[in-house]
């Protein structure tokens, strides 16, 4: 059986590649990454890297040869390629390919969302049950490590500022994703998994840092408006600002509060809490 990841270089598929190598030997994984000769001076020795460019479907259809089950790590929206194009490339490649199985890490309950930045990840879903191929949806909720400026900053004292309101989110560290999707790409026993930690507020959040490292900071919640405009005062370019104000205008609309129970299932022991996961952040 050989296994294959995209995006291998990035920290997810590190993660998830490492966990596979507790599952299986190195020679039946490959890695595609767009720079080879990145991926292999990053990965470990005997893990085989092809080229994996998410724009190319003839390259990728030519690295899929020879693979049986496959980990699709969702690409990053606004590229020069649509991602939703991305995907699709990847899924055409794997069927052309003889892929039998499929993996996609999506978006909580992403079926149910009506949000424009849900929409890839609720067609690439559908683009993959249409398939014909045997597959897996993880629906990744946050990763803690989105929140490290805030966590950092408000740890040496700044301001712990957000705009997302009272919304719950089911935050945990990238790692335990990676190792989750590694698992299910390994052996599933379900089509959709809601992967997530317990559900927590941007406020516990706060005084989960406080707990770790006594520092005295302000908790400030803004609005949406409000937070866009403090991102461009300090110093931030409009257009950074605001997809960094849309992810928080997205959270605000309770997309991310979705009870992710499947995680801890999957990897088979106990998240960290809240409070252990800003340690590793903070490490």
């Amino acid at each position: 059986m050989k296994y294959a990841i995209t995006g291998a270089t990035g920290k997810y598929g590190q993660a998830a590649i490492k966990e596979l190598l507790e599952l299986t030997d190195a020679n039946n994984i490959i890695a595609l990454a767009r720079n080879v000769e990145k991926g292999q001076k990053l990965l470990p020795a005997g893990v085989e890297v092809r080229p994996g460019d998410y724009n190319d479907e003839a390259q990728l259809e030519k690295s899929l040869q020879g693979v049986d089950r496959l980990l699709l790590v969702s690409s990053l929206p606004g590229q020069a390629v649509d991602r939703l194009e991305q995907h699709q490339n990847v899924l055409k490649a794997a069927k052309a390919s003889g892929v039998k199985f499929i993996a996609y890490t999506s978006f909580p309950a992403a079926d149910q969302s009506s949000e424009d930045f849900v929409q890839d990840h609720k067609d690439t879903e559908t683009a993959i049950i249409n398939s014909g191929l045997d597959y897996a949806l993880l629906r990744d909720n946050w990763y803690l490590g989105n929140e490290t400026s805030t966590i950092v900053a408000a740890s040496k004292g700044e301001p712990f500022v957000y705009a997302a309101g009272r919304a719950k989110i089911g935050w945990t560290n990238e790692k335990y994703y990676a190792i989750a999707g590694a698992k299910v790409l390994y052996h599933s026993d379900k089509k959709i998994y809601e992967l997530g930690g317990k559900l927590h507020t941007y406020a516990e959040l706060a005084d989960a840092v406080k707990e770790v490292t006594g520092a005295d900071f302000k908790v400030i919640s803004l609005t949406p408006a409000e937070y866009q405009q403090q991102l461009i005062k300090s110093g931030m370019g409009e257009d950074l600002a605001a997809v960094i104000t849309s992810f928080q205008s997205l959270i605000r609309t309770d997309a991310l509060d979705v009870e992710g129970t499947d995680l801890e299932k999957v990897l088979g022991y106990p998240l960290p809490s809240l409070t252990e996961s800003v340690k590793e952040i903070l490490k």
